[in-house]
């Protein structure tokens, strides 16, 4: 479960211009006057970026990633008090917990198992903030008849293992807000749908080539036309992708603290 650092920043103007912003100012107030954030799968350091100017100066940063060149990238904007944590976040009791005010995550939760949402809303005390998880949809304002069909394709293999067993794929919102109410949480959801314009072709091209791959890695016997289509009229359309941002109260958080920015 490892990407590219040009993808990462490639898509980071997307994805901040995605984000719900009711649901980023609650996570900034659930995260309190001297936050502790612990990132998870950090990447490049998308979530810091984009949370930092909102944040207090002496906000602690944990950053948590897999692949060690992109925590030096992410490392560079979370401050001299961020610690770095290289491993693998398939054991949620190794993950650096304790004294955090807030957990965040970008994208993450469509490529986790269901057994690794529970466990870590057992061990969760403080909020989550889960932004971008991808939904299943996708949809193109110059349709194609193979759009159907290469979508499906990639949704199941959006289910396939990603590193920590069969991910949930299109289901994750929905899933984890399920495990996590379970868990006691309140769970509050909403939409960060990435709107791509024909201005942000390379970033359609890029996601066009991923998601044919993944088509024709799944039998989709039109996924390579489809590909080459959507390629070459990039700069001529639009696409929408679907994605989910959720926070995930835990039980005993101040009724004023929960609602604070809602």
């Amino acid at each position: 479960m490892a990407f590219a650092a040009d993808w990462l920043a490639l898509r980071e103007p997307a994805d901040r211009a995605a984000r719900d912003q009711n649901l980023l100012e609650q996570a900034i107030a659930l995260a309190g006057p001297a936050p502790v954030i612990v990132d998870l799968g950090c990447g490049t350091g998308s979530t810091v970026r984009t949370l930092a100017p909102l944040l207090p100066p002496q906000t602690t940063w944990r950053l948590v990633d897999n692949d060690q060149a992109l925590l030096d990238i992410a490392a560079s904007d979370a401050g001299p008090s961020a610690t770095l944590h290289h491993l693998d976040i398939t054991d949620v009791h190794r993950l650096p917990l304790e004294g955090a005010t807030l957990v965040t995550c970008s994208a993450l939760l469509d490529l986790v198992t269901e057994q690794w949402l529970g466990e870590l809303a057992r061990t969760l005390t403080v909020p989550l903030y889960a932004a971008l998880t991808y939904n299943g949809m996708m949809r193109w304002i110059h349709a194609l008849e193979s759009d159907e069909s290469v979508t499906q394709a990639f949704n199941a293999h959006q289910r396939q293992d990603k590193g920590l067993g069969p991910a949930l794929g299109p289901t994750a919102a929905d899933t984890a807000a399920q495990v996590f109410e379970d868990a006691g949480f309140r769970v509050v959801s909403a939409e960060s749908l990435w709107s791509l314009e024909s201005t942000e072709a390379p970033l359609q091209r890029a996601l066009v080539e991923g998601i044919g791959q993944a088509a024709k890695e799944r039998g989709d016997e039109g996924a390579l036309s489809w590909t080459t289509h959507r390629i070459a009229a990039a700069e001529q359309t639009q696409c929408l992708i679907g994605h989910t941002d959720i926070v995930a109260i835990p039980p005993g958080t101040p009724q004023e603290v929960s609602d604070a920015e809602r």
